[in-house]
């Protein structure tokens, strides 16, 4: 298949490179692709191009089977998000409108769910989140979903949980910083996916996902929070952290979620299991890369 990879970032990259591997031409574009050696070494075909400038787009040659847009805004702010999300996917369905792929994944986020009260949450449940970034991403997946609705555009989006993996785990090092604090009770759920599930998932809906269908893409266990710095603990044999003062619960309050995403519809009608099962599995290769190279700095602690 010929695959467009928009965004050759932490999933980007890794996605193209599996696919090539698999024998699909893979062109990947991004804002200085062209330029970038991974790619490259990869086996990705770079090409320069913006979402966010329309007439980039226009300078991409061919027509493609199969589209990913996996863009990220580098943790941009309110209008970075709508520049990249919204209105880059409106111009790629512009762009795209008269020779439409086979198939068009969009990776949107769990964080479009708002429910806090530590209730199991599937993909029909409301989408109202707090956030301004959140409700952006909301309307961008009624963009696409309007467009597979009304136009037969065939496009399906993964809403995708924190993701951690080689390079991405914040949570271990602030633990290992001493930074982790336990807020309230420590009942909030954290809905984590490792990278190479990511990329294993979007494989997978590329090949089965139906067009107007909605997907999580979460590993088979929401860990409430206390029971995941505990392991940790247990695991790298330090103290447990001390609780958030009233300051710091305030100041994270507004936005946060507490809910157990389900992952039953990506298992069922994708067929794909989690590599990484549950954080324990992932988490564990994550501490035994850092260790193997040399960076697991544990102080020993006075007991």
């Amino acid at each position: 298949m010929r695959t467009l990879i928009i965004g050759c970032g932490y999933i980007g990259l890794p996605l193209g490179a599996e696919l090539v591997r698999q024998g699909h031409e893979v062109i990947g574009i991004g804002r200085n692709a062209e330029g970038r050696a991974d790619l490259k070494e990869a086996g990705i075909k770079a090409a320069n191009a913006d979402v966010t400038q329309p007439e980039s787009l226009r300078r991409i040659e061919g027509t493609f089977d199969w589209v990913v847009n996996c863009v990220s805004s580098s943790h941009g702010g309110l209008e970075d998000y709508r520049r990249v999300y919204l209105e880059g996917t409106r111009h790629l369905l512009d762009w795209l409108a008269a020779t439409p792929p086979k198939k068009f994944i969009y990776t949107s986020s769990t964080g479009v769910y708002g429910q806090d009260n530590g209730a199991v949450v599937k993909e029909e449940h409301t989408t109202e989140p707090a956030s301004e970034t959140g409700k952006v991403l909301v309307a961008t997946e009624q963009l696409l979903l309007t467009a597979a609705r009304e136009r037969k555009f065939p496009a399906a989006i993964l809403r995708i949980a924190g993701i951690y993996g080689p390079g991405r785990i914040h949570l271990l090092r602030q633990f290992l910083a001493n930074e982790s604090r336990i807020e309230g009770r420590g009942e909030r759920h954290l809905n984590m996916i490792h990278r190479d599930d990511v990329v294993g998932a979007l494989i997978a809906a590329l090949q089965s996902a139906r067009p107007g269908e909605v997907y999580n893409v979460v590993d088979d266990e929401p860990i409430a929070q206390v029971h995941f710095l505990r392991w940790l603990s247990e695991t790298l044999g330090k103290w447990m952290p001390p609780a958030a003062s009233p300051e710091e619960v305030a100041k994270k309050k507004r936005g946060v979620t507490n809910k157990k995403v389900s992952n039953r519809r990506m298992k069922m009608e994708l067929g794909y299991l989690p590599k990484y099962p549950t954080f324990r599995q992932g988490y564990t290769a994550e501490i035994k890369r850092l260790d193997e190279a040399g960076e697991l700095d544990i102080e020993p602690e006075e007991r």
